[in-house]
């Protein structure tokens, strides 16, 4: 049969399964919460218990980074996405059968040891098929998935669940990800074979283990992503302790901040794109691009001085529109660093940094809201870009890129 799809248009094809599979990712991450109520009812699940499972996702999502960008470089994008979007989509339909707490508990890790490898494999293809002028916006495109996933869930599942049942919901969801499958391996192709004498060793762990700039960007993602956890699990809860607003209200407007986040997704890609297309090099845009980041998200500390409804939602999206064109530019600094047979093993270790940051700043948040309020909480937010921002011109500096061959630039 006659492939329709030219190098130049399967690339684009590609981006659009990336950008799926990052929807599905997180409406199968999503289902649990969503349907929440009605499993601790069926179960007698309390919600210590639920607390418990959400932190063993997290424990096991955090520690499958490390083991994830192995396997996609040893493995190859195409098998390695196909596997982990068939062992998540097999977890979550396995949640739907599950009889107890102990059975949901790990059934959610299991999720969580899956899901990872979306975000491994995600750079990993476009260190393969994008030149550096396109990196940015194509990071940005699948990346805005996640927002798309979080945005469709709550009336897709909700809808799944009253005409079927709960159980039916994880089931139908999770079987999703094999239609996904069945088109990644219809329209994936490798990149270009390297030219001759180019680099196509295994990467080793050792060499990543004493880069400084691997543990520079994984301490940058550790600083810089509790913001956007905090935004995310709290600002939801923050509308209706602060303004009175009920379950409705705040569902009409917490659209609007997570909406931004898609636009600096997008945005931040362009404009680390534009930059290269000027002539700037890659690297020194995607860190320009972290400097303009990391000046507009401090604005979020005006938050902690009581502003009016509507000023609090502008400033709110400011802070996750800046977040996302941090995370965006990071990624795709990984990816312009760091040589394509290496790239998802380095990117596991710094997205790790992402889950650990995540893991403590739960805490803490939840310790500083019952004592101090909000208020501390905005402002100690506001100063982390800035502090994130410079741990990665730190890890860059004086330090040069590793051989790279621009697979994706010779077929463009």
């Amino acid at each position: 049969m006659t492939d329709a799809f030219t190098p130049s248009r399967r690339r684009w094809a590609i981006l659009a399964l990336l950008f799926a599979s990052t929807v599905l990712n997180y409406v199968d991450r999503q289902t649990l919460s969503i349907l929440a109520a009605s499993i601790q009812g069926e179960l007698g699940m309390t919600d210590s218990d639920y607390a418990r499972i959400v932190q063993v996702f997290l424990f096991t999502y955090t520690l499958a980074y490390l083991g994830a960008g192995w396997v996609t470089d040893r493995l190859g994008t195409k098998l390695s996405l196909a596997l982990f979007v068939g062992w998540w989509s097999i977890a979550n339909m396995l949640t739907g059968l599950v009889q107890n707490v102990t059975q949901l508990g790990a059934a959610r890790a299991a999720l969580g040891l899956g899901e990872a490898g979306n975000y491994t494999a995600g750079p990993k293809a476009v260190s393969e098929h994008f030149p550096p002028a396109e990196r940015g916006f194509a990071v940005g495109v699948y990346t805005a998935g996640a927002m798309i996933g979080a945005t469709i869930a709550p009336p897709l599942i909700a809808w799944l669940a009253l005409a079927h049942s709960w159980r039916a919901a994880f089931v139908i969801t999770g079987a999703a990800g094999f239609v996904w499958i069945a088109a990644w391996f219809w329209i994936y192709r490798s990149a270009k074979a390297p030219a001759a004498g180019a680099q196509t060793s295994r990467y080793p762990w050792s060499r990543v283990l004493r880069d400084r700039t691997v543990w520079g960007l994984a301490g940058a993602r550790m600083v810089a992503d509790p913001v956007w956890y905090f935004y995310l699990f709290w600002l939801p809860k923050y509308m209706g302790d602060q303004y009175g607003m009920g379950l409705v209200q705040v569902a009409q407007f917490a659209w609007i901040v997570y909406l931004a986040a898609d636009f600096g997704s997008i945005g931040g890609g362009l404009l680390s794109g534009a930059l290269v297309k000027r002539g700037i090099d890659a690297q020194r845009s995607r860190l320009l691009a972290l400097s303009v980041a990391a000046v507009l998200g401090p604005m979020g500390m005006f938050i902690a001085g009581g502003v009016g409804f509507g000023a609090m939602l502008a400033l709110a999206a400011v802070v996750t529109f800046a977040h996302m064109v941090f995370q965006v530019n990071l990624t795709s600094l990984v990816v312009d660093r760091y040589p394509g047979h290496g790239v998802a093993t380095v990117f596991g270790v710094i997205a790790a940094g992402s889950g650990v940051g995540g893991m403590l700043s739960t805490q803490v948040v939840g310790q500083l809201v019952g004592t101090t309020g909000y208020a501390p909480l905005f402002v100690m937010m506001g100063c982390l870009y800035p502090v994130a921002c410079g741990l990665a011109w730190w890890a860059v500096s004086g330090k040069r890129a590793q051989p790279k061959v621009e697979a994706a630039a010779q077929q463009a």
